[in-house]
C-alpha cells in the first residue's frame, strides 16, 4: 500500500526531530533527501533483483538488468548494520553508487556526512544513525510509494523548515496544485520536448510526466505506465542553484523521465543551443522564475542570442526578460505557461509617455511592423498565500505560437478558488478542473472568467489583470506591497534615465559645459 500523504509527513517530521540541535532547520533537507533517494534507490534495487527472479544472479557481471546497480556496502540493509563511523561510511556508500553510476555523479554524492566546522562533526555520528533509524521504518520500492516521493518530501521540509527561517525566498518551490494547472493548461503530447529554464527542483516537469502518464498511461503491477509504441517526453531543465540542481537530478531519475538538467545562469548563459551556436527551441516550455528579479541592463542589451528584440525590460524586474527568453526558445506552434508576479500583466498600464513593461505587453498582444504577434493566450490569477515565500497571489500567463482564438485572450479570475490552509491555502481537484476546463474549453464563466478582445486590451492600455475584467464581489483591487516597490524603483530608473538624455541635449546645445556634467 502506497505511504499515503498524512503517513509521509508524520514520518519526515520524526526524521527532522532526531537531527534538530546538530543542524539549522533550513538544512535538515541537504541530510535527509539524498539518504531518501539512497533508500528508495537500494529498495528498487531490491524489487528489481525479486522481479529477475534466477537471472538475478547475473547483474553482477552485468549491470544493465537494473535501472541503477548498488553495491554491496551502499544497499539500505548494509547501512542499517553499521554502528560505527556511520557518516564516513555513508559518504563511501554514495561515492560509489557515484562510481557505478556515472549518471548519478554529481547528484546522490554532493553531501558529505562525514565533514566538519571548526573541528566538529556538523552531524555527529549518534543523530546520524538515529536518522538511518527513522528513515528504516518505511519501503519505498516500486509498490510501496509514489514515483513523487522525493518532490512531496522536498515540498514538506521546504514549507515546514526553510520557510519557517526566512531562508526560502533563493528556493521558490511552486505549489503542487499550481504545477498540476500548468501541466493541464500545456498538455504535453506524444513525443514533445518541455524545458524548463529555472527548473528548481524539477517539479513543474515531473507534473507535466505526470499528466502524460495520467492521459496515455495504462495499468500495470498496480503502476501507470506508457505503451512503448507511444513517443515519449523528453525534458529539459537549467538551475543555478547546485544543491537544488541536485534534488531535481535525483527527482527526474525518480521518476524514470529522459531528462538532460544543466548547472548554469540561465539569463547570462543558457546551457541547451543548436549546432550553430543558437538558443534551442522546443514544443512546449514552463517556468516558475524568480519575480521581479534585478539584471544589468547590459545583460538584454549585449545579449548574443537575440532574445530581446521586443524591448528592454527595467533593471528592476526581469519578468519580460524571462518571458522573452521563454518564448524564443519555444517553436513555432508550441506553448509556454509561466508564474510570475501579478504586476507583469499590468505595470506601466495608464503611465504617460512609453514604459517598456507596457510597450514590451503590447507588441505581444498587437505585433510589430512585420505582422508578427497576437500570442498572449490567456492569464490566470491564482488565489494569495499559496506560494511560500510570498503572501501576494501571482499569474499564469500562457502564451502560444499557435493560439486556437485569434484576437482574444482569456481572463480568469481564480482569487476566490482556494481552501483555507495553515500556514498556506490550497487549492483542491476540484479548483484545479475548474479552472482548466475554462482554459481548455474557452469559456466565459460569470464571476469567474472573460474573453476579451485585443482592441480591448489596447484600450485599457494593455492592462491584462483579470481583476480589472472579473470582479468578485464588491472588493477594489488593491496594489500589492510587492507590486508598488517594482513601480517606485522603474519610476526612478526612468527618472534616472531622462535626466542623462536631458543632460546631453544640454551639452550638445551648448547650454552646460563638460564640467557641469560631471
Amino acid at each position: 500500500m502506497a505511504l499515503d500523504i498524512a503517513t509521509l509527513e508524520n514520518w519526515l517530521w520524526e526524521a527532522a526531530c532526531v537531527i534538530r540541535g546538530p543542524l539549522d532547520a533550513p538544512r535538515f533537507k541537504d541530510y535527509i533527501l539524498p539518504l531518501i533517494f539512497l533508500k528508495r534507490l537500494s529498495d528498487v534495487f531490491e524489487d528489481e533483483l525479486e522481479e529477475l527472479g534466477d537471472s538475478a544472479r547475473f547483474v553482477e557481471e552485468d549491470h544493465e538488468l537494473v535501472r541503477f546497480y548498488i553495491p554491496a556496502e551502499a544497499r539500505w540493509s548494509a547501512i542499517a548494520r553499521q554502528t560505527v563511523r556511520l557518516g564516513e561510511y555513508l559518504t563511501d556508500a554514495v561515492r560509489a553508487v557515484a562510481r557505478h553510476n556515472p549518471k548519478l555523479q554529481g547528484v546522490i554524492d554532493t553531501i558529505d556526512f562525514n565533514a566538519t566546522a571548526a573541528g566538529q562533526r556538523i552531524l555527529p555520528d549518534e543523530p546520524l544513525r538515529a536518522l538511518v533509524g527513522v528513515l528504516s521504518q518505511h519501503r519505498l520500492g516500486l509498490r510501496d510509494v509514489e514515483p513523487d516521493i522525493l518532490g512531496r518530501a522536498y515540498e514538506y521540509l521546504l514549507r515546514k523548515f526553510a520557510e519557517g527561517q526566512g531562508q526560502s525566498a533563493g528556493e521558490f518551490y511552486t505549489p503542487r496544485e499550481v504545477a498540476i494547472l500548468m501541466a493541464r493548461i500545456l498538455d504535453p503530447q506524444p513525443g514533445e520536448e518541455i524545458y524548463d529554464p529555472a527548473c528548481g527542483s524539477g517539479g513543474l516537469l515531473i507534473k507535466c510526466q505526470l499528466r502524460f502518464r495520467e492521459k496515455y498511461g495504462v495499468p500495470e503491477n498496480g503502476r501507470l505506465h506508457v505503451p512503448p509504441e507511444i513517443a515519449p517526453l523528453r525534458f529539459y531543465g537549467q538551475e543555478i542553484n547546485h544543491a537544488t540542481f541536485a534534488i531535481a537530478r535525483m527527482n527526474v531519475f525518480i521518476h524514470e523521465m529522459e531528462a538532460e538538467i544543466a548547472l548554469a545562469d540561465t539569463m547570462n548563459r543558457p546551457a541547451f543551443l543548436d549546432p550553430e551556436g543558437h538558443l534551442r527551441r522546443f514544443d512546449k516550455v514552463t517556468a516558475n522564475p524568480m519575480w521581479n528579479q534585478k539584471f544589468t541592463q547590459q545583460t538584454y542589451e549585449h545579449d548574443p542570442y537575440g532574445r530581446f528584440i521586443f524591448g528592454v525590460p527595467p533593471s528592476s524586474s526581469a519578468d519580460w526578460g524571462w518571458i522573452q527568453h521563454m518564448f524564443a526558445s519555444l517553436r513555432e506552434g508550441g506553448k509556454m505557461a509561466v508564474v510570475l508576479d501579478t504586476g507583469a500583466v499590468s505595470r506601466g498600464s495608464g503611465n504617460q509617455g512609453s514604459n517598456r513593461e507596457r510597450d514590451i505587453r503590447k507588441k505581444f498582444i498587437e505585433g510589430d511592423l512585420m505582422g508578427r504577434g497576437d500570442w498572449i493566450e490567456a492569464v490566470i490569477l491564482l488565489p494569495e498565500n499559496l506560494f511560500y515565500n510570498t503572501t501576494a497571489p501571482g499569474v499564469i500567463l500562457v502564451i502560444n505560437r499557435a493560439k486556437r482564438h485569434k484576437g482574444e485572450i482569456l481572463l480568469i479570475n481564480a482569487a476566490g478558488q482556494f481552501a483555507k490552509g495553515r500556514p498556506k491555502n490550497f487549492m483542491t481537484e476540484e479548483h484545479i478542473a475548474r479552472i482548466a476546463d475554462i482554459y481548455l474549453n474557452w469559456r466565459q464563466v460569470e464571476g469567474l472568467s472573460r474573453i476579451i478582445t485585443n482592441a480591448e486590451a489596447a484600450r485599457n492600455d494593455y492592462n491584462l489583470s483579470p481583476s480589472r475584467y472579473v470582479a468578485l464581489g464588491s472588493n477594489e483591487e488593491v496594489l500589492p506591497l510587492e507590486e508598488a516597490v517594482v513601480l517606485l524603483r522603474e519610476a526612478e530608473e526612468e527618472q534616472a534615465e531622462a535626466a542623462r538624455a536631458l543632460e546631453e541635449v544640454l551639452l550638445r546645445l551648448g547650454l552646460k559645459s563638460a564640467e557641469e556634467g560631471r
